[in-house]
């Protein structure tokens, strides 16, 4: 694997410090599959962790397959043992809906947050999550929701929130979840000729209230194993 924490160490010091006692949500995004905003966002977070010595969730908005923890359980002597699975929400809010809501044995709705797990990684500084996809029943349909209770309830546990966001030709999520969080990193590969898709998504992020705090452009080339590739987007 390519060592990126030279680059991250570059990225880390252009986003600026965050405001005083308050925790940053920086969510990582792209216009096409394929761009590595998945790893990117997942090198992020360990640096963050592991060199500035931060308390970091990673988010992983992929509710297809959870690549996220998916790559760090299958490497853990890059990235450290996965702990037990805990809620992922501090206070009940969460960021999804999941329709129709399932009835438990008492007749009331299965709460969203029972959805989501988190998982310790190496350690109690650095979390990621994932998503149970696999206890939807029939037709059930889930979707990232706008709105700030949930991020702001993570701040209270946290010094930086990581969101790795599916590609735009994916899903509208980035855009969703912009205005409520304070900054979005586009991922580009720098082999990439076309930038109207860039544009196009920088576009609608600022015009939905969001804040794009610029473009990194991904140079690393990144083989990740081949069960792996079918996930990472």
């Amino acid at each position: 694997m390519v060592d990126l924490s030279g680059e991250m160490g570059g990225l880390w010091a252009s986003l600026g410090a965050p405001a005083p006692g308050r925790a940053r949500v920086i969510q990582f995004a792209a216009a096409h599959r394929g761009e590595g905003t998945s790893t990117i966002a997942r090198e992020f977070a360990r640096f963050a962790a592991r060199r500035a010595g931060k308390t970091v969730w990673l988010v992983d908005l992929d509710l297809q397959g959870s690549p996220q923890h998916a790559a760090i359980a299958a490497d853990p002597d890059l990235y450290g043992p996965l702990g037990q699975p805990v809620s992922a929400s501090p206070d009940g809010s969460m960021f999804l809906a999941v329709q129709p809501p399932q009835r438990g044995t008492d007749g009331k709705p299965v709460p969203d947050a029972l959805y989501v797990q988190a998982y310790s990684v190496g350690g109690p500084r650095w979390w990621v999550t994932r998503f149970r996809r696999e206890v939807l029943k029939g037709r059930q349909t889930v979707h990232v929701l706008p709105g700030a209770d949930y991020w702001n309830a993570l701040r209270k546990h946290a010094d930086l929130v990581v969101i790795d966001a599916p590609s735009a030709d994916r899903s509208q999520a980035a855009t969703t979840l912009a205005p409520f969080i304070d900054q979005t990193v586009l991922v580009v590969a720098a082999d990439q000729a076309d930038v109207r898709g860039p544009a196009q998504l920088r576009d609608a992020i600022t015009t939905a209230g969001g804040r794009c705090a610029g473009v990194f452009f991904n140079r690393a080339q990144v083989e990740a194993p081949g069960f792996l590739r079918r996930l990472l987007p």
